[in-house]
């Protein structure tokens, strides 16, 4: 056994370690999730209003405080969590008497008394719903994405207690079967056609799967082919999973739910770059920008299987199919090197600087330069025959 995978398999037995308390951390946190009223909820956002009321009745003008959500200074590193929200946060001013957020300050406030009717009737309503409620006022869906996010961030309740819903990018397909909340039954079995990921992964119960390991794929490209080749029946009873590219939310949540479900190691194919490398460390760290929803949406099992810088000269890789790193690359990997997560992976360093050294890149697909079925047929069997999970 090569150093690579005996470290692997001593992380493995670690995580196996730490999954226990990991996973009472989250029940405890979705319980207390779970205990938020909507009395609680109604007061907190009432507690919003009443303090821009109480500055107009001083004849002063409202500001609304919101946590600085991109700022790295402002999320610490929990080996068992990922990036978390510092207690001790900055925050940022919205003002309602300055031309450069008034209009900021005025789309908060109409999606507060959104999520406020909505809590109050006990519905749902979408992000594209709220967006076309007023599209003259908002301008684009990206602003009322990021304010739902400050919102629930500002009002310390995760997503799903706001009663506002996103729509899914992902799909899964695999071993699996579970009941939506409102009783519709989901089956993933089938092997022609993956399933949408749920966009209220909360209500999901009565989870079935025999599943050895969950496959987190970045391309939705990948996982078709995945799919074409019935990858999940002919290997091992399986789940994979992507977020076509960045992972939404609901992605995320989905993984770490089948995490807490099924007590299964969790991998991801990536590409052989920078951006790949990034999109694997958000399923396993989170990102600095949801760091306040951590503890429900962070993997820290995640493993990476592939492909790894090192698998583009072991396996010989035609040359042809590499691609040199580009400034912005260089620029990114840099970045993700100094990350501070990057102390305790000391293989993903070294594969990272391998990167770093040769000065390519390569995609997923480069693999059929080697053969048309390679994927499917010999490197992933390979791979996961080897460490045992198959």
């Amino acid at each position: 056994m090569g150093s690579r995978e005996a470290h692997l398999f001593s992380e493995v037995d670690k995580l196996r370690a730490q999954l226990l308390s990991s996973v009472e951390f989250a029940t405890d946190c979705q319980r207390a999730a779970e205990e938020i009223s909507c009395r609680e909820i109604l007061n907190r956002i009432e507690s919003v209003i009443l303090g821009i009321v109480s500055s107009l009745s001083k004849d002063e003008a409202p500001v609304l405080a919101l946590t600085n959500r991109s700022s790295w200074a402002n999320v610490s590193f929990d080996s068992a969590i990922g990036l978390q929200m510092n207690s001790g946060h900055s925050v940022t001013t919205v003002r309602s008497d300055c031309p450069s957020s008034a209009t900021k300050f005025a789309q908060i406030l109409k999606i507060l008394s959104v999520i406020y009717r909505l809590v109050q009737s006990n519905s749902y309503a979408t992000k594209r719903d709220i967006y076309y409620n007023n599209t003259q006022l908002f301008g684009s869906q990206k602003t009322v994405d990021g304010i739902v996010d400050d919102i629930s961030c500002m009002l310390k309740l995760p997503r799903r207690s706001l009663h506002v819903l996103a729509t899914s990018k992902g799909l899964i397909s695999g071993d699996l079967c579970y009941l939506e909340e409102d009783g519709t039954r989901i089956d993933c079995h089938s092997s022609s056609a993956a399933v949408s990921v749920s966009s209220n992964i909360a209500g999901i119960r009565n989870i079935v799967s025999s599943a050895r390991f969950v496959l987190i794929v970045e391309k939705d490209a990948t996982f078709q082919r995945l799919l074409d080749d019935d990858f999940c029946t002919k290997l091992s009873p399986c789940i994979i999973i992507t977020g076509k590219g960045v992972p939404d939310v609901n992605s995320r949540l989905m993984v770490r739910k089948l995490w807490d479900m099924l007590h299964v190691p969790i991998f991801a194919l990536v590409d052989a770059d920078p951006h790949g490398i990034e999109i694997m460390c958000i399923y396993k760290y989170g990102s600095v920008a949801m760091s306040f929803e951590a503890h429900s949406l962070t993997v820290p099992s995640v493993m990476w299987l592939g492909l790894l810088p090192s698998d583009l000269q072991r396996l010989r890789v035609p040359e042809d199919v590499l691609i040199p790193l580009t400034k912005r690359d260089e620029s990114k990997l840099n970045s993700l090197l100094q990350r501070p997560y990057l102390s305790s992976q000391p293989d993903w360093q070294k594969e990272m600087e391998l990167m770093q050294q040769s000065k390519v890149k390569a995609e997923i697909q480069s693999l059929a330069a080697i053969a048309p079925d390679f994927l499917t047929s010999i490197y992933l069997p390979n791979k996961l025959h080897y460490g045992g999970w198959v």
